[in-house]
């Protein structure tokens, strides 16, 4: 009978053609997707390539996407979005989406990513396409290179540290308080791990907020993020036209019985209050009470993790019937085109900016410091993102907390940071 192995050494086995990996051994794993945006990608593959003398491994396998610096705000953006333009059309690149959105969004959006995957990103927050159930992880540009020419990567087989959630979260809570949380309470240097997502309250997520769990482990400092594929994996990709092809074979990816774990965590998140991580660290995290009060200059709700449709729902079911308070600039920059076309056609965008929210171009814009949205300095932003280290949003002293999109939402309204669950039962008394 096989050795019990968790999912993350199944999908690790399979790419490195062994019937078992163990933690810590050094593999070679074939790649499945390789993908990079415009600052990751091209520009720095095109080099090293044509020093090579090699092409794309599979231009079919290889994914771009433009989300950094669109739409281009100055010539120098403009000079990079060329060069991608041209990379794309010189090397016969499969899949290139050009001012779609957040490329870790726009990959679910279409369909491509699939239960069993290794995925290879030139960004950090790769491991949010593992809440499909795959090894996501983020690489260098050099490695990034090397993937693209060989379809190939080493790697050291992570241990894997299991978080499972138990209970209901309140109204008003959401996936991003439920990492706020972890951040705090398991830190950020958890190098050469993959956390695995599990329990009752994650079988009852949406894909969104699993993505949620999956992105924010490059906050934990983990290599990946993973939930086992289920049902809610499936209908998710059924939706999108791209159907999981066998999926008995998806859900044996699961993590058998009496699988090794370097730590398993259970937590009951029945009394978890809204979180807000302070300047300047994800893991500087407290209860909101803790920060109510603090005057803010800016509500931003974007980036890959805090601007996908259930996020801008979430505002807008806080916003609806409020206005933004005098001196504060809610900016909203959804996470892809298709998000703004859903929430155009559900009324969600008519009710952000009847409330005076301010609509910015798909994009990771000012979550990475580029385009509008910065900060100047002194000034405070609450935002939806996933990172709030110094200078990341604009000046190096420019306060920037974190916050789910209710969160961000409410301080919005309210001109400081509040508890928006006060705003929730407000909200709904009224009705």
């Amino acid at each position: 009978m096989p050795e019990p192995a968790t999912l993350v050494e199944k999908i690790l086995a399979r790419a490195a053609g062994r019937a078992r990996v163990r933690p810590g051994e050094l593999i070679t794993v074939k790649v499945d997707l390789a993908y990079a945006h415009d600052s990751s990608g091209p520009r720095r593959w095109r080099p090293m390539l044509e020093a090579l003398g090699t092409g794309l491994w599979d231009p079919e396998k290889v994914v771009l996407v433009s989300d950094h610096y669109v739409p281009a705000v100055d010539a120098e953006s403009a000079e990079i979005l060329k060069g991608v333009r041209a990379f794309v059309r010189d090397y016969g690149v499969g899949r290139f989406f050009d001012m779609e959105g957040i490329g870790h969004l726009v990959l679910p959006d279409h369909g491509l990513i699939q239960p069993g995957m290794v995925i290879a990103g030139g960004d950090s927050h790769t491991p949010m396409a593992g809440a499909f159930g795959t090894y996501a992880a983020g690489y260098g540009a050099t490695d990034m290179a090397a993937i693209a020419a060989t379809g190939e990567t080493w790697l050291a087989a992570p241990r894997t540290l299991r978080v499972e959630l138990e209970g209901e979260l309140q109204p008003g809570v959401a996936a991003k308080d439920v990492m706020l949380s972890l951040c705090k309470r398991l830190g950020l240097d958890n190098a050469f791990a993959a956390v695995e997502y599990a329990g009752s309250v994650v079988a009852r997520m949406s894909m969104p907020e699993r993505m949620v769990l999956c992105n924010m482990a490059a906050e934990l400092g983990a290599e990946s993020g993973v939930v086992a594929p289920d049902a809610v994996t499936f209908a998710y990709l059924a939706e999108r036209g791209r159907p999981v092809a066998d999926e008995a074979a998806a859900l044996a990816l699961a993590s058998d019985p009496g699988a090794e774990f370097a730590a398993v965590h259970r937590i009951d998140v029945s009394r978890l209050a809204p979180q807000i991580a302070a300047p300047h660290a994800p893991s500087n995290t407290d209860d909101v009470s803790a920060f109510e009060g603090v005057v803010i200059d800016q509500a931003y709700i974007g980036a890959c993790v805090g601007a996908k449709i259930e996020d801008l729902r979430m505002a807008a079911e806080v916003l609806r019937g409020r206005r933004v308070a005098p001196g504060v600039r809610l900016l909203v920059a959804p996470a892809s085109t298709r998000t703004t076309e859903l929430a155009s056609r559900e009324g969600v965008l008519t009710t952000l900016l009847a409330a005076g929210a301010h609509l910015l171009p798909s994009g990771c814009g000012a979550c990475a410091g580029y385009g509008a949205g910065v900060l100047a300095p002194g000034e405070v932003c609450i935002s939806s993102t996933n990172r709030n280290f110094r200078g990341r949003m604009g000046a190096a002293d420019a306060q920037v907390y974190l916050g789910s999109p209710y969160a961000v939402a409410a301080a919005a309204a309210a001109g400081r940071i509040v508890d928006p669950r006060a705003y929730l039962s407000a909200g709904r008394a009224a009705a």
